[in-house]
């Protein structure tokens, strides 16, 4: 049998993780409609076609950020996805900056379907390996609501260390919200 390529950057057990396409837009949208009620009101993935090109436009093309989708290697037969098809979620790395800071911030979230599996804490893992390798940034920073308890496990899974609070930090779902501050560095994830 012959070898087929792996679309995926870097592979877990279950997940592989790679960059937004285009032409991902069909089921990235279908996933954030029906995970309305688990986002909400912590997080606004686009949901419809237009939307998603405008947000994949600046993952793909602009060198600031960096998009990867979480996906579900082998997903449940009876979901009817095709192997290797199922997006789980997405982590994107925004702000990133070079030079002698090597930073970036993260921004996650999971879809329903694969909400509570550890999907998303395998698909972190390889992103955060992957930020601190083929990227080579230093840093990488999480800022949470302090009432996403979900969002703070994760974080807190992945080997982030909670840093500080940060008032009034982002303008969400119609009001300025308090975020704590979670952070790693290359040197935490290489030694550990």
């Amino acid at each position: 049998m012959p070898h087929i390529p792996s679309r995926h950057l870097a592979e877990g057990p279950r997940v592989g993780i790679r960059h937004f396409t285009y032409e991902d837009g069909a089921e990235f949208t279908a996933r954030a409609r029906e995970s309305k009620d688990l986002h909400h009101p912590w997080l606004f993935p686009p949901d419809s076609a237009q939307a998603y090109e405008a947000y994949a436009g600046r993952l793909i093309e602009d060198r600031t950020k960096a998009g990867f989708l979480v996906c579900e290697k082998d997903p449940d037969p009876a979901s009817g996805d095709a192997p290797g098809s199922s997006i789980a979620g997405f982590v994107n790395i925004n702000n990133i900056v070079e030079g002698g800071f090597l930073s970036g911030a993260l921004g996650y979230g999971a879809f329903a379907h694969a909400a509570g599996r550890g999907l998303m804490r395998e698909g972190l893992d390889l992103v955060v390996r992957y930020a601190f390798g083929p990227m080579r940034l230093h840093r990488l920073e999480i800022n949470v609501q302090p009432g996403n308890a979900a969002s703070i496990a994760l974080a807190r899974s992945c080997g982030f260390h909670l840093e500080g609070f940060s008032p009034r930090m982002l303008y969400l779902d119609g009001a300025w919200r308090d975020h704590q501050r979670w952070a790693i560095t290359a040197e935490t994830v290489t030694s550990g």
